[in-house]
């Protein structure tokens, strides 16, 4: 709250503290008020004095805070300020006229970001990695926007490769045209496989991506046209059900030749090493990695120089290139960072690696080349199936959309609740269920709030907010999603926005069983206008989620 903050600010000049920063929290305790400070703490020694001392001299100079009630010292310093039942009730009642802007800003208006994510490959199985990388991406994009960014999703897809000729080795192999995930994931595997454990096949598989780079034979350019089609088809029903619009594909195809002529034009950042063009990483504490092989075709590190390059040719007015991927792959864009850095500096400036952890199920971690994945379209419709037993009780007009939905913020919530960085396991159970922290408990909330919402008006109450009612919890945590959204953010961080959607729907679930808001008293315009702003806040949160918030379940 900045009026706080400033208050701190003036207080700490007057005492003749230089504060390079002035801490603020929400308190985890509501009896400690709503907002904590351990200023004191921090700057007791610049001052000459305890803590104590300094925090209550802190709040002699503060005096009359706009919007704060009571400053208080609690323990060895802090400062905790609560807030005026009146000024809060009279921003909570902003926030319902806001909307669904409520807890957005205009803060970052102007810029222009460009956000890639989920990356699956044509021929390969999308599994349940790329859906937890579409369901980070999906909603950091969300965050930008919330905050006026212009964002431009993109998606970069592996359509040329060793991993396409394996799949295609396979398929011929097996004398298959595949045109689902599971087969195009069965070929993939037959063949990663023979490449790793056979040198006559990796000589056929070599052969077979050569002739691909260069179109050279026809009937394996069918078997390719054929099932990169298929594959990005299949692609598209996933990104359709899980709410995601790209507005840019890139391809492996497009982004190696453009690579591949960098590498070429600055041999003295790529010499050769046994017939390949290498990045020298020792050199710059990484390590040594290939970017053009000994039959000079792009590896995977020339192309993600080319995607990059090819980037800011179509979009030259983005700021920052955000890439999102599994921390599996942090060496590998290190190295090629560093390399980026040699070649095309202004580029590499704008480019930030965002890594997360990796999805497992309780059986264990996936492969891809062994052909042990559970595909994203399969777990979505595992899902959906039970979800659909569910949604037959349910007042819902399209009963499938609903189990569909129900699917997605059980995978979803489950992928964002524990940060970024953290390693997840998902439990089908747990996901699915309507109690404690999972997507369908606050879908359930939602549903709840927009329900009473929908009877006050058939009832003729006008939601109005009473400036002297009490202060429950519930109204008091529904204030600080402005903030919580500021702070995921800045931190790059949607799990802030999770974990605190279900700190609401516990708090409205609890007041909701202790109140009857629809009782024919003056209150319940009250009570009605504080359940109207909860249905917004986790509306609003749940789309900054990429979760969908039915009306009805």
């Amino acid at each position: 709250m900045q009026q706080i903050r400033g208050a701190l600010a003036a207080a700490l000049q007057k005492e003749s503290i230089q504060a390079a920063q002035i801490p603020l929290e929400h308190t985890a305790d509501f009896a400690h008020g709503d907002y904590a400070s351990g200023v004191a703490m921090v700057y007791a020694k610049q001052s000459g004095t305890n803590p104590r001392a300094l925090a209550e001299r802190l709040i002699a100079s503060m005096g009359v805070i706009e919007g704060v009630s009571k400053i208080e010292i609690a323990g060895p310093g802090f400062i905790n300020f609560t807030l005026d039942p009146k000024f809060l009730f009279e921003m909570l009642n902003i926030g319902r006229s806001h909307g669904e802007k409520w807890g957005s800003s205009a803060g970052l208006k102007g810029k222009k970001v460009m956000v890639e994510y989920t990356d699956p490959n044509p021929f390969k199985a999308f599994h349940i990695g790329h859906l937890m990388s579409n369901t980070i991406g999906e909603s950091l994009a969300r965050l930008k926007e919330s905050a006026g960014v212009e964002v431009i999703r993109a998606n970069y897809q592996g359509d040329l490769g060793v991993h396409i000729a394996c799949a295609i080795w396979g398929m011929q192999k097996l004398g298959i045209h595949p045109t689902s995930a599971d087969e195009f994931g069965r070929a993939y595997a037959e063949g990663a496989t023979a490449y790793k454990e056979s040198a006559e096949a990796k000589t056929e598989i070599d052969t077979i991506n050569k002739k691909l780079y260069d179109r050279s034979d026809a009937e394996l350019n069918k078997l390719y046209d054929t099932g990169r089609k298929e594959s990005l088809i299949a692609f598209e029903r996933i990104y359709a059900a899980l709410g995601t619009k790209f507005d840019h594909y890139f391809f492996e195809s497009e982004t190696g030749p453009i690579g591949a002529k960098l590498v070429n034009e600055h041999p003295d950042v790529f010499p050769l090493s046994d017939g390949a063009h290498v990045f020298k990483g020792e050199e710059h504490g990484l390590h040594t990695r290939v970017f053009l092989n000994s039959q000079g075709l792009p590896t995977y590190e020339a192309k993600e120089l080319g995607l990059e390059k090819l980037k800011m040719e179509l979009y030259p007015d983005v700021e920052t290139l955000y890439v999102i991927t599994a921390n599996e792959v942090v060496d590998f864009f290190r190295v090629v960072k560093k390399a980026m850095e040699q070649v095309l500096p202004d580029i590499a400036a704008k480019l930030v690696h965002l890594a997360h952890g990796l999805m497992k199920l309780p059986e264990g971690k996936m492969s891809s080349r062994t052909g042990n994945v559970i595909t994203g379209e399969s777990l979505i419709n595992d899902l959906t199936a039970v979800a659909k037993e569910r949604a037959a009780e349910s007042r819902a007009d399209d009963k499938d959309k609903l189990a569909q939905e129900i699917a997605v913020a059980a995978i979803k919530f489950q992928i964002l609740k524990g940060g970024m960085s953290k390693d997840i396991i998902f439990e089908r159970e747990r996901a699915l269920s309507v109690e404690g922290d999972s997507g369908p408990y606050l879908q359930y909330t939602h549903a709840r709030t927009h329900a009473i919402v929908e009877k006050a008006k058939e009832a003729g109450i006008v939601p109005s907010f009473h400036p002297e009612a009490e202060v429950p919890e519930l109204a008091r945590l529904v204030f600080r999603f402005y903030d919580t959204v500021l702070r995921a953010q800045e931190e790059l961080e949607p799990h802030h926005v999770a974990n605190y959607l279900i700190s609401v729907a516990a708090a409205f679930n609890s007041w909701y069983a202790q109140e009857h808001i629809l009782d024919s008293t003056p209150a319940a315009a009250h009570k009605v206008a504080l359940t109207d702003i909860t249905r917004q806040t986790l509306k609003n949160g749940l789309w900054l989620l990429g979760i969908p918030a039915p009306e009805k379940v």
